[in-house]
């Protein structure tokens, strides 16, 4: 009995150990897309995005939102880098880019919409979109956004 506790001792020093991902860390990065198809773009985001232990979420917002002007702004001046660590957001303007976001599925009735994109760059159901008009905008989206990067 002896011998199978060493022998399963020493078989388990050969196993090569599980080392955890990384933590992504890091300020909040927003990226404008640019031109071109969205599921591509999404791919090559997402790649950027993992080779520096980052988490990509696709950003929808527009100029006149005002809880996307006051999230894109706290992202900006850094005051999202605490509670949401490593994340890069890859942004969208809907009034531009509503025909080719449509096309790759990043559909929502209200904006902004934060979408975690699928392995084909294309939307999941792993969204949260809108805010409360006149409300603590960020405040409010950062629970949610947590919440979205937390999920498996």
């Amino acid at each position: 009995m002896r011998h199978v506790a060493v022998l399963l001792g020493a078989l388990a020093a050969c196993a090569p150990s599980a080392t955890p991902p990384p933590v992504p860390s890091g300020p909040v990065r927003v990226i404008e897309a640019g031109p071109g198809d969205v599921a591509p773009l999404v791919i090559a985001a997402a790649a950027d995005a993992a080779r520096d232990h980052r988490q990509l979420i696709v950003y929808v917002g527009a100029v006149w939102c005002e809880p996307c002007l006051a999230f894109h702004d706290a992202a900006e001046r850094g005051e999202l880098d605490r509670s949401l660590p490593g994340l890069t957001l890859l942004a969208f303007d809907l009034d531009l880019d509503e025909d080719r976001l449509a096309a790759a599925g990043y559909r929502s009735k209200m904006i902004p919409l934060f979408a975690v994109p699928g392995p084909d760059g294309r939307a999941t159901d792993r969204a949260t979109s809108g805010a409360r008009k006149g409300g603590d905008y960020v405040g409010e989206l950062v629970p949610r956004l947590q919440a979205l990067l937390a999920a498996p």
